[in-house]
């Protein structure tokens, strides 16, 4: 299966709202309608602040990667984060999830992005292998943290 992955523009908020809100469902997110549809026109509209592909198998939408853009000392220059990324589950384990990954990082680089972070649930075992795949690595030595302000 090859995917066809492309650039997301406001005109696509449609067909990545039901997608955003399977993903939310399986992560068992809280959000309202509003706040979705929110959160994502402000990503799709504004490039400094990252972007969203979405994933299409036979010119139908079955998933989306979102990449939000930030900075690091650490890593010397820009760095990105896997925000949410989903494929519909009749699609996974079909080679779709590490082609959009593949495609992301290349992405990236052309974006002059240093690094890649995501986080995965510790349940999730099939994203963690799929992410080991392309070389993303646990920092065993670092927990991410949050605060909701």
């Amino acid at each position: 299966m090859t995917p066809e992955i492309k650039i997301a523009s406001i005109e696509e908020l449609e067909i990545l709202l039901p997608l955003v809100r399977a993903f939310h469902e399986f992560e068992d997110l809280h959000i309202t309608e509003e706040q979705r549809k929110s959160s994502l026109t402000a990503l799709l509209a504004n490039a400094l602040l990252g972007g969203v592909w979405l994933v299409y198998y036979n010119h139908q939408p079955v998933g989306y990667i979102a990449l939000c853009l930030g900075y690091s000392i650490e890593f010397a220059g820009k760095d990105a984060f896997i925000d949410e990324f989903y494929i519909r589950p009749e699609f996974q384990g079909k080679g779709l999830g590490k082609q959009t990954l593949e495609f992301i990082k290349m992405a990236a680089k052309d974006l002059d992005i240093r690094a890649i972070h995501l986080e995965v649930a510790r349940t999730n075992t099939n994203a963690h292998k799929l992410y080991s795949r392309s070389n993303f690595e646990v920092r065993d030595k670092y927990v991410l943290m949050s605060v909701n302000l």
